[in-house]
């Protein structure tokens, strides 16, 4: 039984719950709602929630546990010569999975039951075509043994998704029938659905927190496992990014982060000073036909996919800048460099800039604008003293998005930024940043226990540290600000 016909099931034994408790507490007073603590309605909710919620959290607890379960129980099954071969488990595993889900595609495909799949399994030239047949194509590593661990892994994930089913059935019947039998006049009926909601609404508030708080750990124990095999002081000392995966890397952090910096600091000097006027005028000069055609004109720019803004810069931007600018002054002759990176980003940031500080500029009171003209100060004298300083905190929130998403940016980097690891102050030259070494060490077949690969782990934390410290700084400036303002 599939997740989504259980959650269908589930939601419909909550319905039910609702008419069969609504009706049970109107019958209780015979029909007379006044004789009853809460509305009928209350009581019909709180059968439904004990139906629903505990049994989807049994469910959504499951889910996470079986791959763990799963794989325990299969890779015990994995002789270690296979092992070996493929270098490690979780490599084999991804196999196992494959395999596993081809063999369900060919099943469902050719009408096959157990017994068939069984009978496939022993000519194995045949089920080489046939998982070809469904996009499946089995690797020089996989033998017999592995094709039995994908038939073991079917028939435990088969019985634990049937294990799953029960127990969440088990459990929504199980709530129901509490929650229908603890129905009375006197239940506090409407305190109980509260109390419900309430810890529901604070369940999902954190759950914002624990993903926080997995990536951070996530990041933090890879990392420690780089440091173990490479030292740390050459990964924060040193001034050469050289990565290797024979072997003898240089991994120092700084050439990437130089590029990070100098690229996400062009495209703020070009998207926030045009962003931030662009707002200003929608908001204080711009009459409202003016601005119901240029503000979705302007935010358009934000739809645009950033590969589409990588072509750009590499087609365009680049040989521009190669030949009127660069060339010219002896600065550079290729058409990938840190300004070319930066403007396009630039452009790309405008509407972030623009779109969010717009909103805050209009939030601002119109009383306070009545104020200040009242007193006799120009429009421009109201916008510099009173508007600007009032949406400041905002303004800020916007710069600070803004500078996160060009921290993360990768593919206009890669397209248009090049790929050298380098310190240099010549924005005419190639340069690479975090996000796309990143990315750079983590393709291919990687080995995960490699400090060539774990290096992307280190370079993630070291990203998240940039961005917290932009978070504490742009709190500690808005609040320093907003006292003085206050």
């Amino acid at each position: 039984m599939s997740v989504g016909l259980i959650s269908l099931i589930v939601l419909g034994l909550a319905a039910l719950g609702f008419f069969l408790g609504r009706q049970k507490a109107l019958s209780s007073v015979k029909g007379d709602a006044r004789l009853l603590h809460s509305l009928p309605s209350y009581y019909g909710w709180s059968v439904a929630l004990f139906t629903a919620v505990p049994a989807m959290l049994v469910m959504i607890v499951w889910l996470f546990v079986q791959p763990t379960l799963l794989e325990t129980q299969v890779a015990s099954t994995i002789p270690a010569e296979n092992i070996a071969a493929s270098g490690n488990i979780s490599l084999v595993m991804a196999d196992v999975r494959r395999i596993a889900d081809g063999l369900d595609l060919v099943a469902a495909r050719a009408g096959l039951d157990e017994a068939g799949i069984d009978a496939l399994r022993a000519d194995f030239s045949d089920l080489r075509g046939r998982l070809a047949e469904v996009g499946v194509a089995l690797g020089a590593n996989v033998d017999g043994a592995i094709l039995a661990a994908a038939k073991e892994y079917r028939t435990y994930s088969n019985s634990l998704r049937l294990g799953m089913s029960v127990v969440v059935l088990l459990a929504a019947l199980i709530g129901a029938g509490f929650a229908w039998m603890r129905i009375s006049p006197d239940l506090r009926a409407r305190n109980l659905v509260e109390q419900f909601t309430m810890a529901l609404l604070i369940g999902c508030s954190l759950i914002a927190v624990a993903t926080t708080a997995g990536i951070i750990a996530s990041l933090v124990f890879e990392t420690w496992h780089f440091f173990q095999l490479y030292p740390a002081k050459d990964f924060f000392f040193s001034l050469t990014w050289n990565p290797q995966f024979r072997g003898g890397s240089d991994l120092g952090l700084w050439p990437l982060v130089w590029g990070t910096m100098y690229v996400s600091f062009i495209s703020l000097v070009v998207a926030v000073p045009i962003g931030l006027m662009a707002a200003i005028y929608l908001s204080e000069y711009a009459s409202p036909r003016m601005r119901a055609t240029a503000k979705p004109l302007l935010e358009i720019l934000a739809g645009i996919p950033s590969i589409v803004y990588g072509l750009f810069a590499l087609v365009t931007v680049g040989p521009l800048l190669r030949d009127w600018i660069a060339g010219p002054l002896g600065l550079g002759n290729s058409s990938s460099s840190v300004m070319t990176a930066g403007l396009v980003m630039g452009i790309m940031l405008i509407p972030y800039v623009s779109s969010l500080s717009d909103d805050i500029i209009n939030a601002v009171p119109q009383a306070m604008r009545d104020g200040s003209f009242g007193l006799g100060a120009t429009q421009s004298e109201t916008v510099k003293r009173v508007v600007i300083p009032a949406a400041l905190p905002g303004i800020v929130g916007a710069i600070l998005l803004a500078a996160s998403r060009a921290i993360g940016e990768t593919m206009i980097v890669v397209m248009g930024a090049g790929a050298a690891a380098q310190l240099s102050l010549n924005p005419f030259e190639a340069m690479t940043t975090v996000t796309v070494k990143i990315v750079s060490q983590l393709t291919g077949d990687t080995e995960f226990a490699s400090p060539e690969t774990l290096v992307a782990f280190a370079l993630g934390l070291t990203l998240f540290c940039i961005t917290l410290a932009l978070n504490v700084l742009a709190l500690v400036i808005v609040r320093k600000y907003r006292e003085q303002y206050e």
